[in-house]
């Protein structure tokens, strides 16, 4: 459906994320994967999802001054929000284990941004989900981290991982935006988009 609307643009998804990515294809879409590095900093007075926001633009911004009029560029970027601040990727285990340890019992944000630029506009729109981990046992933790390497992902844990599956007790949102994209904005908006 969403792919029959957008056969007159060429979809460019600018993300390395296999999660992503699998996403694009569950969802139908034809689509093309560029890559430009960004060094992913940004002002410390940011907030939440004006971290998010600001970043995903951000990603944008090297391709800029090359769509065509037919492209629509999709980038995006995911913040673990807790106690007032933002927990990135965690550098090495050390770092993995201190963003769980800090989750564990309690509820925390993940905020997903997706901006949307075409050679003429760009649209920013994010999704929150609140997600409540139980009490994370250390054994838990170090297992988690030693067999699932969680480097790659902001707060250091997946969702759709072992951690997970025996950790999560409640969800408040979208899970699909907790494993790192709100699906259904992308699909909303690239059909406001089409028509």
């Amino acid at each position: 459906m969403l792919k029959e609307q957008l056969k007159k643009f060429q979809i460019i998804l600018a993300s390395g994320s296999p999660r992503r990515q699998q996403f694009f294809r569950e969802m139908g879409l034809d689509f093309e994967i560029r890559l430009k590095p960004v060094e992913e900093i940004y002002p410390d007075r940011l907030k939440g999802a004006e971290i998010s926001d600001y970043l995903a633009v951000l990603k944008a911004s090297p391709f800029k001054n090359e769509l065509k009029d037919h492209e629509i560029l999709i980038t995006s970027d995911t913040v673990v929000w807790h106690n007032g601040s933002s927990l990135a990727k965690p550098g090495d285990a050390k770092e993995a284990y201190k963003m769980i340890k800090t989750l564990s019992d309690d509820w925390h944000e993940v905020i997903t941004s997706v901006c949307f630029t075409t050679s003429s506009s760009q649209k920013t729109e994010y999704h929150s989900t609140k997600v409540k981990f139980k009490p994370l046992s250390d054994e838990e933790i170090l297992y988690y981290i030693e067999n699932y390497k969680p480097f790659d992902k902001a707060g250091g844990y997946g969702i759709q991982e072992w951690i997970g599956l025996i950790g999560i007790e409640q969800i408040e949102g979208s899970y699909a935006n907790v494993v790192g994209l709100p699906t259904h904005i992308v699909y909303k908006t690239l059909m406001d988009m089409a028509s």
